[in-house]
């Protein structure tokens, strides 16, 4: 169930990274509202992940599974620059969360 919540965890802190796109400094009320909200949820999720997981691997993981996220985002809906050693270093990332989820917890 850690995992579960770590997993949610990290897709909001994907959201509220996306979000400090469009809430603009935070000066747009409605996109500045959903940042803030899914920062608290992130937080809130992987504190509980943190009660069964290591801290180490929770927190590494929950910020690979934003980036990544986050990158995919860019490069499908902002048309941002999908150069191949761009994606050859976002696969590390995934490498990475795939490798400490099967050995950290």
């Amino acid at each position: 169930m850690s995992w579960l919540l770590l997993l949610v965890a990290g897709l909001f802190e994907a959201v509220w990274a996306i979000g400090l796109e469009y809430s603009d400094g935070f000066t747009k009320p409605r996109p500045t509202a959903v940042t803030v909200v899914a920062m608290a949820i992130s937080v809130v999720l992987l504190a509980r992940a943190v009660r069964e997981l290591p801290i180490g691997t929770a927190y590494a993981v929950w910020t690979g599974i934003g980036a990544v996220v986050t990158v995919i985002y860019g490069l499908t809906v902002l048309d941002e620059p999908a150069s191949p050693a761009r994606l050859f270093f976002l696969g590390f990332i995934v490498v990475g969360i795939v490798g400490l989820h099967q050995t950290g917890g």
